[in-house]
């Protein structure tokens, strides 16, 4: 097995990698700013994310089958499968996200935003220090992903109870708090699969697996009701 052809693999994952880093990075903006035009992106966008899980998957598989190949080729390679699926749902987030930007529209916020770009930011240092934690070998890295998803589930938490108390209080704010629950609770899968990631490296590099805490992470929210999206670009 080439060095050249394991070079190839790690640049294609990055590029996929950077790909889904830009679809995050636009979900949150359309929420933040209202934008259902830049909403509306995401989704063909994800496709082209799609394609890449598909057709990085398939250059694994065929260096599968190359003879003798060495231990360290191996993980890398069962690292990348792992690597590219967890890369592959955290896009399916950034849309889910773009959904609810859609479904609210130009809505008024009942209150500035502050946790969820807060937490955005967040979700987004972990998932740029994840790839390159894949792509650079970097140990550093995967530390501190997987200390930062202690950081993101207590702000989640917090976030959570606090939505949960503005809907009892208010129920007029009960359809916005919701959507913005989901948003949070999108944010937080999202650091859980880079601390996939960050494990996967982890796995690659010392030949063991290294598993963040267990936590008590509460159950995925229900399904979001069924809300016509407006086409108009508002």
């Amino acid at each position: 097995m080439s060095a050249d052809t394991l070079v190839e693999l790690r640049r294609r994952i990055l590029e996929m990698g950077a790909a889904t880093e830009e679809l995050v990075r636009d979900a949150l903006r359309a929420l933040t700013e209202q934008n259902s035009s830049l909403a509306a992106t995401i989704m063909p966008r994800d496709d082209v994310v799609d394609r890449m899980d598909i057709e990085i998957e398939a250059m694994c598989l065929r260096l599968l089958a190359v003879p003798n190949p060495k231990p360290e080729e191996l993980r890398l390679i069962s690292a990348a499968l792992k690597v590219i699926t967890d890369i592959e749902r955290i896009g399916d987030h950034a849309v889910d996200i773009a959904k609810i930007s859609q479904r609210m529209g130009r809505e008024m916020f009942y209150k500035p935003l502050v946790d969820i770009p807060r937490l955005g930011e967040m979700t987004r240092q972990m998932l740029h220090d994840a790839l390159e934690a894949f792509v650079h070998r970097d140990l550093v890295r995967v530390e501190r992903v997987i200390a930062g998803d202690d950081n993101v589930d207590a702000l989640y938490a917090r976030m959570r109870k606090e939505l949960q108390q503005i809907m009892l209080e208010d129920p007029s704010s009960v359809l916005q708090a919701s959507y913005l629950l989901f948003v949070s609770h999108y944010l937080e899968r999202i650091c859980d699969h880079c601390t996939n990631i960050a494990e996967r490296v982890a796995f690659m590099e010392t030949g063991e697996m290294k598993h963040s805490s267990p936590k008590k992470a509460p159950k995925d929210l229900p399904p979001l009701p069924p809300v016509r999206v407006s086409t108009n670009g508002r």
